[in-house]
């Protein structure tokens, strides 16, 4: 599922909170099962199991004993809602995941030195702790745009560095981190100048704050470079949070090639208790294809 479309599916699927959803209860209080890791939905994924109202949707996915949750399209939902969202989050014990407060997919933002790059980069900080204080979160993803075709790609790089620096200056004295993706260049995202992990990690290093990670999208770095578990050995100490997808296709664990099996023993076998956002859709329609994905998930957090 592309990036963009997914952020127009999850405003979409539960814009408004009504009074019709049927998402499940739980009968005393404790979900059917739990996951050894935070693995986090997203709206829309289990809409028609719960509901179109985001509230059912929260206590459906805590119900199938996700402990997360992720919502890209967080900023622009109304400060009622995502207070709503936030207070049934909190009262469920759950963890909110990322949101983006920054990606743009066209145009060269963060590869450049202009003051209007920098005025945008204070205008997006600070209105990503604003969100970030109203729903509980502690991530938030920024996609630094496209590359220049007319500079010098070690010009952009330090452009990059200098403008995270600034971005990264409001977020952590809040305690905000922002989770830089790395997005693939063949199937989704062409012109991006962030591809790879140990792009990321030279960046992160190079900016030097508790406030610039990485967002380690396993389905983008299959397609850029696979070499999946030795890639996340070597930038570990950057590494915030994990997203998910199969590929080919980006739906959920066990209909593409990538053993997640594998590869989610070996993320808790390093300790991390972080958020696993499952950015992907579902290979099938309906309720059935809503199942499909809870029974993947059980089925690959099994060692």
């Amino acid at each position: 599922m592309d990036r963009r479309q997914l952020l127009k599916t999850t405003l979409g699927a539960g814009a408004a909170l009504g009074l019709n959803g049927v998402g499940i209860r739980r009968a005393a209080g404790a979900p059917v099962r739990s996951f050894q890791l935070k693995y986090a939905p997203h709206f829309g994924m289990f809409e028609h199991s719960a509901g179109e109202d985001l509230i059912d949707q929260v206590k459906f996915i805590a119900d199938q004993g996700f402990t997360a949750l992720e919502d890209n399209g967080m900023p622009g939902r109304p400060v009622s809602v995502q207070e709503r969202i936030a207070a049934e989050m909190g009262r469920l014990g759950m963890t909110m995941g990322v949101f983006v407060a920054e990606a743009d997919f066209e145009n060269v933002t963060f590869a450049a030195n202009k003051p209007e790059t920098r005025e945008l980069v204070k205008k997006k900080a600070h209105a990503a702790v604003e969100v970030a204080k109203r729903v509980n979160a502690k991530w938030t993803t920024v996609v630094p745009g496209c590359y220049d075709t007319g500079l010098e790609w070690d010009y952009q790089t330090t452009n990059v560095i200098d403008n995270l620096k600034r971005f990264a200056e409001i977020l952590e004295p809040e305690g905000v981190v922002m989770v830089l993706e790395s997005l693939n260049p063949w199937r989704d995202h062409p012109g991006l100048f962030l591809t790879k992990i140990p792009q990321a990690h030279m960046i992160c290093r190079a900016v030097g704050s508790p406030s610039c990670k990485i967002l380690c999208d396993l389905y983008h770095q299959q397609i850029t470079e696979g070499n999946l578990i030795p890639n996340i050995d070597r930038s570990w100490d950057e590494i915030a949070y994990f997203q998910i997808g199969d590929n080919p296709g980006r739906k959920e664990p066990t209909t593409g090639e990538i053993n997640y099996r594998n590869v989610f023993e070996h993320i808790h076998g390093k300790g991390y208790a972080g958020v696993m956002g499952m950015e992907h859709g579902n290979s099938k329609p309906g309720k059935e294809g809503e199942q499909a994905v809870i029974d993947a998930y059980v089925a690959c957090d099994s060692f």
